[in-house]
């Protein structure tokens, strides 16, 4: 079943001074564009909030009035979108996860009643990281919109205790948002740890560039490392920018792109090696 995204990206962010949260930058990416990443194959991808520069297109809207609150951004956001299933997420969620994180969610969601949605470490549900069922959510909105006269300033969490929602445990991080600059701190603290930091900038130079394609970093690197010490050091990343060269003129010809870059990497790290095994058979000769 396809879904469609609602990503709210209001707010006063009181918090941050008044900051456009959304806009803020960790590891060289929006708040807003790390979250749109997590949901790059939504149907159709509604953003609630003021229009802002994005990654990727998206449908906007606002709340009305603009500051009515989350209820009344999702109410906006649904108005928006036609899908049986919608994914809801916060836009200050710098941790957030296509495969680890949503997928899991959106494989519940579709299982449930009414919908699921993510209880982080400590207990709490997160209603903004979540997949809803769209009739008995618009119904739920309805009713509370007839009870209380209004949307303004109700929080969703109003929602939940109408709602048949199957609960899915967070992986660590998967609900961190930054509402504080010392969380924006910790976060880009966080991507430059020795264990992150290279998936991180591989991600990001690839939605800076545009491509959607898996890496095999692996090779890439041990292909780097070989031509680097069996050829000559800045024969890496000219070997490196070949690959990527190459596997774009096989994609242009139909082949599959991350095929093509680990077929190239294969044969450029043989090459590599046979140059290295020759120029150590050169090296033994002349010493005899």
């Amino acid at each position: 079943m396809s879904y469609d995204a609602i990503v709210l990206a209001g707010g006063a962010a009181e918090r941050l001074g008044g900051a456009d949260k959304p806009g803020l930058s960790v590891g060289g990416r929006t708040l807003l564009d790390r979250v749109l990443g997590a949901c790059a194959d939504a149907r159709r991808t509604v953003v609630v909030g003021p229009r802002r520069p994005t990654a990727r297109p998206v449908t906007w809207t606002r709340e009305s009035p603009p500051g009515a609150g989350p209820l009344a951004a999702l109410d906006a956001g649904l108005r928006q979108s036609s899908a049986e299933l919608v994914l809801v997420l916060s836009a200050d969620l710098p941790f957030l996860d296509r495969t680890t994180t949503v997928a899991p969610l959106l494989e519940a969601g579709r299982a449930a009643a009414d919908g699921a949605l993510l209880r982080d470490p400590s207990g709490r549900d997160q209603p903004l990281v979540a997949v809803y069922r769209a009739e008995p959510l618009r119904r739920e909105i309805a009713l509370l919109a007839t009870e209380h006269g209004t949307l303004t300033g109700l929080p969703l969490r109003a929602l939940l205790a109408e709602l048949n929602l199957t609960r899915v445990t967070a992986r660590p991080l998967a609900s961190f948002d930054c509402d504080t600059w010392d969380d924006l701190a910790a976060a880009r603290a966080r991507i430059r740890e020795h264990g992150n930091v290279l998936d991180e900038w591989i991600t990001a130079v690839k939605n800076e560039l545009g491509i959607d394609v898996d890496v095999d970093t692996k090779t890439l690197l041990d292909l780097a490392r070989d031509a680097a010490h069996g050829v000559a050091r800045p024969a890496a990343p000219l070997t490196t920018f070949l690959i990527g060269y190459a596997a774009a003129q096989a994609a242009a010809g139909g082949a599959d792109p991350a095929e093509a870059v680990t077929r190239a990497s294969r044969q450029a790290a043989a090459l590599a090696l046979r140059w290295a095994d020759e120029a150590g058979t050169d090296a033994a000769g002349d010493s005899g």
